[in-house]
């Protein structure tokens, strides 16, 4: 049997600044969600890159909202980049991360930093 010691110390309230809370990553729905709001990361003048959701493709650009403000526009492919799936948030080992790039970057730092985790 265990000692309740031992125990304790998984119940311990500064471990939730070493540990992410993975019932919210492995959700089923969450992940449902995501895929079907294809979501990406656009550029945005003072946040760096905002998430977005694809709503439609004329040629070289995508119609795109903006999931804070709902607000609309068009932009080019190419300054688009990939949103990761939901299991991937706060992700400790950014090398884990299936899409690699500098939004998904700077958003895990942002999303662990607002969460009190240490990075």
């Amino acid at each position: 049997m265990a000692d309740p010691a031992e125990l304790d110390a998984f119940n311990s309230p500064e471990l939730k600044y070493l540990v992410v809370d993975k019932s919210d990553v492995y959700d089923p729905t969450k992940q449902a969600e995501w895929t079907a709001k294809k979501l990406i990361w656009v550029p945005h003048e003072s946040q760096g890159f905002v998430a977005a959701s694809v709503k439609g493709e004329r040629g070289d650009e995508l119609e795109v909202e903006v999931l804070e403000t709902g607000k609309r526009f068009l932009v080019s492919k190419d300054d688009v980049q990939k949103m990761n799936p939901p299991k991937f948030n706060k992700v400790e080992d950014m090398a884990e991360l299936t899409c690699l790039n500098e939004a998904s970057v700077l958003h895990n730092i942002k999303d662990r930093y607002y969460s009190g985790l240490i990075y």
